[in-house]
């Protein structure tokens, strides 16, 4: 049966659109509905015209994601493009809606004069998707920085909510409310010297030589273990170059799997299968994905 969208958006939806074009690993089966709105006043009347049971995933830049061959069922809403406002709210603190790339805020800041945001520059997503899964990047994470977020739930009805109405950890992220997506947030900073754009060059440099930035992948696959990192386990594990069709760990940085542009979805979640089970058998120890894995097999 066809996903039932509201009818006066039928001319703006694609459908069966190819996640493969929205994701940095460049996999993915078709999304049933693909939706990008223009602006908070056009999401919210979508939202309030679609049937509660429809599904619904937001999509930023699709950097930390993994979508089955089988695709995604229900509605996909990208804010890619959209929802990118970025502003200085007062001395100290930012406001930036869910589209805004992280690098943006980093450049901005520089600007402006705030930090630490320089971290931001190594986050390759949106705002979005970093209060998501509370992103980080040299030693910084987002929600150390997030004063108030503002969220949209299922009836096209915004909310604002303290920071303090989430539980946030290492790359874990829980909401009092997990079916409002995020729309932006309020950012606290300093005053002050803050790192140069030299300074940032250099931390991407540095990222640069030891990870295969520009290559099919998601970024970081596992989260570090307490006391640990995932690369040190995968290629103390042997599995440096280890490949499942198109996928192969990264002869670089072992916590990073690579899509030589011929591997499936199922090649890479194939291979994050074999790595968790190799590092446990060798290490006793079990890697859990960073990168969201949604979607159906096929």
């Amino acid at each position: 049966m066809s996903c039932t969208v509201p009818e006066k958006f039928l001319a703006r939806i694609r459908r069966e659109e190819p996640m493969s074009r929205h994701t940095s690993w460049h996999v993915g089966g078709p999304a049933e509905v693909f939706f990008t709105p223009e602006g908070r006043a056009d999401l919210a009347a979508f939202l309030r015209g679609l049937p509660a049971e429809v599904p619904l995933f937001w999509l930023g830049l699709g950097s930390n994601l993994l979508v089955r061959d089988g695709g995604i069922r229900g509605v996909v809403i990208s804010t890619q493009g959209t929802l990118d406002r970025l502003e200085r709210r007062s001395e100290t603190s930012v406001y930036g809606e869910c589209g805004v790339a992280c690098a943006r805020i980093a450049r901005q800041c520089i600007k402006w004069g705030l930090g630490p945001a320089a971290f931001f520059a190594g986050i390759p997503g949106t705002l979005g998707g970093a209060l998501a899964m509370n992103a980080g990047a040299f030693g910084e994470e987002t929600w150390r920085h997030v004063i108030e977020v503002e969220t949209i739930d299922r009836r096209g009805r915004e909310h604002r909510r303290p920071a303090a109405e989430y539980r946030v950890g290492y790359r874990q992220v829980d909401s009092p409310a997990p079916e409002e997506g995020f729309l932006a947030a309020t950012l606290r900073f300093e005053t002050g010297p803050a790192a140069s754009e030299t300074a940032v060059r250099e931390l991407l440099e540095r990222r640069r030589a030891t990870q295969p930035i520009g290559e099919w992948s998601c970024g970081s696959v596992f989260t570090n273990p307490p006391g640990e990192h995932a690369a040190r386990l995968i290629e103390a594990s042997g599995l440096k170059g280890a490949a499942v069709g198109g996928a192969s760990v990264s002869s670089k940085h072992a916590n990073f799997i690579i899509n030589d542009g011929t591997a499936s979805a199922n090649d890479i979640e194939s291979l994050i299968r074999r790595v968790q089970e190799t590092v446990e058998r060798a290490h006793g120890l079990t890697l859990q994905p960073e990168v969201r894995i949604v979607g159906e097999a096929r």
